[in-house]
């Protein structure tokens, strides 16, 4: 599956990006520093950019690229401009000479089998190949010249007391000896650029203003810092995330923890993309006034980096119950602030796709009925779904009996309400007219009266309101389930 590059002419605001490897499927750490960017682009006025670092060859998948896309479409945020770092190569081979022709690179003809503690000398951690990168000019000229295949390193400045420092929007002012980093690869030895490098190369040419990224890659930031300045560029503006980790502390991954770390199993077990947007955004940041739900529009107004908190932040989820009790919840209020135009649209296809007969003028009815039960989606299955069959799933006589009643009482009340049903036009206001007096004339409470009728049409206690429910099914069917109820009872 091929996915076209989108190009856009850049505005003024901040240029920002997001560079997902694509090696599996959209991880909601992954989602939340997408949204994170989107988020800071539109509050500024700002350019979104979406960048495949796709250059790990043996590890990326079309598989993977389908997912992420997949993933991001479901979210519902746009993006402005759109690259593949793999059609990027030539860039950052040509970045790469030119640090070395500075010479702040140097060519490193050790075997690839070679263990790097072994190229050190000590026992200590590697640092750099002494005997390469003292190797001169001349004589690396030479062995190149003659095939020899030689991966290029960074050459780290390591004059006394050098620090590399820069200053992250949420975690401070950052600083590390350049004598404790390592010459780290910018050329594997089949002439690939490294994850830095190409990086880099990639943010200096996209005139990447600000890189919001995970907190796992602030480590990762004193050798850009040090690719930047070797290609007499800027380093952008670096915000780092907080980590969002399982409620033991543990950093969330699909080998640990399962499919509930990935984008789509929220979207396939009926969550709302901008219920999710605004879960993933109270994980590590909060407005300034405290609030929790919040819509997109809501949410990009009151975005800031300054918002963002440096503790990690939580996913509370079990074995048994996989979804944070925060994120369903933020659902139910997204779900119940929809129209119930649009919360109908969302819930047709699932009725349709489980297989039950509902056309979208039936749902629209069903819709205000069951939005304020239910939480998820797909909870529209077993809240309504004796809305759409034929007939309903067998269920317990005893169920038919009203407080304080006996089975007697519920088979009077149902007889009587087929009676008053058959010669009552079925709307709301008519429908109460008339069960309301006979539940009088049979000398039983009103809830007495319903609760057998309830259950009768809807094989279950905890329903919708009555009369709304009868209207929708309809005098046929209702008539029907309740003849089917008198039966049970005989």
């Amino acid at each position: 599956m091929s996915h076209p590059l989108h190009l856009a002419v850049s505005g003024s605001g901040p240029r920002v990006r997001f560079a997902p490897s694509p090696t599996g499927f959209l991880h909601v750490g992954s989602a939340r520093t997408f949204i994170f960017n989107w988020l800071y682009a539109r509050h500024n006025g700002g350019t979104m950019i979406l960048r495949l670092d796709d250059t790990d060859v043996e590890r990326n998948t079309e598989a993977s690229v389908s997912s992420i896309f997949e993933g991001l479409k479901w979210l519902g945020l746009s993006w402005d401009e759109e690259y593949k770092q793999s059609e990027r190569l030539e860039l950052h081979r040509k970045i790469a000479l030119a640090i070395f022709e500075k010479g702040l690179a140097y060519r490193d003809f050790t075997p690839a089998h070679a263990g790097e503690a072994d190229r050190s000398g000590t026992q200590a951690a590697w640092l750099f190949n002494l005997g390469m990168r003292e190797l001169s000019r001349g004589e690396s000229d030479r062995r190149a010249a003659a095939g020899e295949t030689f991966a290029l390193r960074f050459r780290v400045p390591r004059e006394a007391g050098q620090p590399v420092c820069f200053n992250d929007a949420v975690y401070g002012e950052q600083a590390k000896s350049a004598a404790d980093i390592e010459d780290f690869a910018l050329l594997r030895s089949d002439g690939m650029p490294t994850y830095h490098l190409a990086s880099c190369a990639d943010d200096a040419d996209l005139r990447i203003s600000h890189i919001i990224r995970g907190q796992d890659h602030l480590t990762n930031t004193f050798k850009h810092v040090l690719i930047f300045e070797a290609v007499g560029v800027k380093p952008p503006q670096f915000a780092h995330l907080p980590l969002l980790v399982a409620p033991d502390g543990t950093k969330l991954s699909k080998r640990r923890h399962g499919p509930v770390v990935s984008v789509t199993t929220y979207r396939d077990a009926g969550f709302l993309s901008e219920a999710f947007v605004n879960f993933l955004c109270l994980l590590g940041w909060s407005p300034k006034n405290d609030r929790e739900q919040m819509s997109v529009p809501e949410l990009t107004q009151a975005f800031s980096l300054e918002g963002i908190n440096r503790a990690n932040a939580v996913v509370n989820f079990t074995q048994e119950d996989p979804f944070d009790a925060k994120a369903v919840w933020l659902n139910a209020e997204h779900i119940r602030a929809s129209t119930v135009e649009d919360l109908s649209a969302r819930l047709l296809p699932i009725a349709c796709q489980a297989g039950f007969s509902v056309d979208p003028g039936k749902m629209l009815r069903v819709t205000p009925l069951i939005r304020e039960r239910i939480k998820l989606l797909r909870d529209v299955l077993v809240v309504a779904d004796f809305f759409f069959v034929d007939h309903l799933a067998p269920y317990d006589p005893a169920e038919l009996i009203p407080q304080k009643g006996d089975l007697a009482m519920a088979k009077k009340v149902l007889q009587r309400a087929r009676e008053v049903l058959e010669k009552t036009e079925f709307k709301h206001d008519l429908l109460d007219a008339a069960l309301r007096p006979a539940a009088q004339e049979l000398a039983v409470k009103a809830g007495q009266m319903f609760q057998p009728i309830r259950v009768a049409v809807c094989g279950r206690k905890n329903a919708p309101p009555l009369f709304e429910t009868l209207e929708v099914l309809g005098k046929e069917t209702t008539l029907a389930r309740v003849e089917q109820a008198i039966a049970k009872i005989q």
